[in-house]
């Protein structure tokens, strides 16, 4: 499975779905770095020095950075508003 670094504004309830796939899906939060400003070549060295690509919703600054330093993968996501999905459990 793929490990993961979860960008700071990419949701909680999607990186839980991925874990109960069986991803390795580490967050920004998690690694005491939320709410800090902290630079997007930054972000991006972090993952790739733990081996992991970095999951994000910040397509505009991650895709510039793609060809600038090396990495694990970037995979910029983009949000629809129009897609509606539910998952209901069977009982």
């Amino acid at each position: 499975m793929a490990r993961l670094y979860a960008n700071e504004n990419f949701p909680l309830p999607v990186v839980v779905s991925l874990r109960e796939l069986g991803h390795d899906v580490l967050t920004v939060s998690e690694t005491g770095k939320a709410n800090q400003a902290w630079p997007d070549e930054d972000v991006l060295e972090y993952a790739t020095q733990d081996d992991r690509a970095l999951l994000t919703f910040n397509r505009k600054h991650f895709v510039r950075l793609y060809d600038t330093q090396v990495h694990a993968g970037i995979i910029a996501c983009t949000f629809d508003p129009k897609f509606h999905f539910t998952c209901t459990e069977d009982r």
